[in-house]
């Protein structure tokens, strides 16, 4: 038996129970991990709440989860990993849990702690992304919506290091930290298409949308073409003729192990906000929510 985070309906983070559920067995190519750290992603929450419900239905009960990492304790047959291995990756039917499944495990970096490996899945290879499919090339210019924020974040410091001038939208709490990356930060709120203006000598031509708080319209006047924008955060992206960005094309195989190793060698940082116990998956849901921590929340099983 594994202890696990279950919801049964959609609804608020209390909807989060702990639960007792059965160890998941690792098929064809998989992997079984006791995890020892979970991410919480804005996904999560989405379908927790059946925001999501649509595209992706839940079947309940649910445990939820998209990344883990952890110690493998048993394999499938043809998997790339053996036991006593530490790896990271995608969880298969959840990772707020003892024990998870992995499809594609990744080794984890000596250098690299528990609850970075865990958080750089999906944000890691959503930045990656977002970076070919808008195929913004070295001496263009990127503005970034929500660069303080996860993705936000990394995909500044990911574009930075190709050659990309990088415009950040940030919180007055984030603009600091945005700068050291290398972006040039502008604080968000009212007024910030002229200072994007001002900070964009030549102009923008591309954007990311990470925030979802409103700016597709403007975001396109500034890129001169709704076609130039993305956006990860913004259910209304097919309204202003913008592409909204989810899983799928513009992946490859190779994303994670490179995420894994800058961030090890320290050449791409993620900032965990705080971690938390599993039985508090419904209090970290919660916190992110109510804006009461920034950045990455873990979860510590």
């Amino acid at each position: 038996m594994s202890r696990a985070i279950t919801f049964s309906a959609y609804g608020a983070p209390e909807v989060l129970r702990l639960s007792q559920v059965t160890a998941p067995e690792p098929g064809p190519g998989q992997v079984r991990i006791r995890v020892r750290a979970a991410s919480v992603n804005p996904l999560d929450m989405k379908i927790r709440s059946g925001l999501m419900a649509g595209t992706v239905p839940a079947r309940f009960p649910v445990v939820p989860g998209l990344d883990a990492a952890g110690v493998v304790d048993a394999v499938g047959e043809g998997a790339d990993a053996a036991v006593g291995d530490e790896v990271l990756g995608a969880a298969v039917g959840g990772g707020y849990a003892q024990y998870a499944l992995l499809d594609r495990p990744v080794a984890k970096p000596a250098a690299l702690s528990w609850e970075v490996a865990a958080s750089l899945v999906t944000v890691g290879r959503t930045a990656l992304r977002v970076l070919r499919q808008l195929d913004v090339r070295r001496g263009q210019t990127l503005l970034v919506h929500g660069a303080g924020g996860s993705v936000g974040f990394v995909t500044v410091q990911l574009a930075v290091a190709r050659g990309i001038t990088v415009i950040g939208t940030a919180g007055e709490h984030d603009i600091e930290r945005v700068g050291a990356a290398g972006a040039t930060a502008v604080r968000y709120g009212d007024g910030w298409v002229e200072r994007v203006r001002a900070a964009a000598a030549h102009g923008v031509d591309s954007v990311l949308d990470a925030s979802g708080a409103g700016v597709l319209a403007d975001s396109a006047a500034l890129a001169g073409d709704s076609a130039h924008v993305l956006t990860i955060a913004d259910m209304t992206a097919a309204q202003h003729g913008v592409r909204f960005s989810a899983d799928g094309p513009g992946q490859a195989p190779e994303d994670l192990p490179l995420l894994a190793e800058s961030a090890a060698s320290g050449t791409l940082t993620l900032p965990v906000r705080r971690t938390y116990p599993l039985e508090q998956a419904a209090t970290a849901h919660a916190d992110l929510e109510a804006r009461r921590i920034r950045g990455k929340a873990v979860l510590l099983p």
